[in-house]
């Protein structure tokens, strides 16, 4: 199985509500990080990094 950007925001997605049931406390760093990833995925920053 290849991975590509479809792949990787719900798999993103799952990990943050599974860490934020475990840790509550660390809601608004997940969702600043989560936040940011989107936002450079969408402007083609991490494609121009070769990360994904």
């Amino acid at each position: 199985m290849v991975l590509t950007a479809a792949h990787i925001q719900p798999i993103v997605a799952l990990v943050a509500g599974i860490l934020i049931l475990v840790m509550p406390r660390l809601l608004n760093l997940i969702v600043a990080i989560y936040l940011i990833f989107v936002g450079l995925a969408g402007l083609g920053v991490l494609r121009m990094l070769h990360i994904s």
